[in-house]
């Protein structure tokens, strides 16, 4: 028999974002990172940690911050403890950003990444980027607390 018969839904939005490194946030997310375990280099966030009763996680919106050559941002799913041990990591999604070039008259795209997941309690949500850039991105994670 079901645990849970009846859905739920997050009691208080979460909306979060990350421009740089957790050893300094305002700098732009630009530094390569080409490790497949996030166990090492230049880690972005937590983008967002798992509250109390656990966190519903709809989407992170990547928005380049001026120009920039094309690379990958990948996201990662930590346990909530250290990332230096690879068994408390995990690859979650990979997205293509396309090179951007600043303009006073054209929009930069934003690209959002779906997620549409609950992490638990403590769980953490990180990014890596494939190759360095020069402007950087902008990461901001939507969702809710249970």
């Amino acid at each position: 028999m079901p645990a849970n018969t009846a859905p739920i839904f997050p009691l208080v939005a979460e909306t979060t974002w990350v421009s740089g490194p957790a050893a300094n946030a305002a700098t732009p997310g630009v530094t390569a990172n080409t490790t497949f375990d996030l166990t090492s280099g230049t880690i972005y966030g937590p983008i967002i940690t798992g509250g109390t009763n656990g966190t519903r996680v709809d989407f992170i919106k990547s928005r380049a911050l001026g120009t920039n050559v094309q690379t990958v941002v990948r996201i990662w799913i930590n346990n909530g403890s250290v990332t230096t041990t690879a068994t408390n990591n995990a690859l979650y999604l990979e997205r293509t950003l396309g090179a951007t070039t600043v303009s006073q008259t054209s929009e930069q795209a934003d690209i959002i990444l779906p997620l549409s997941i609950s992490i638990p309690s403590g769980y953490r949500i990180y990014a890596t980027f494939g190759t360095a850039v020069a402007a950087g991105f902008h990461l901001m994670a939507v969702g809710g607390d249970y």
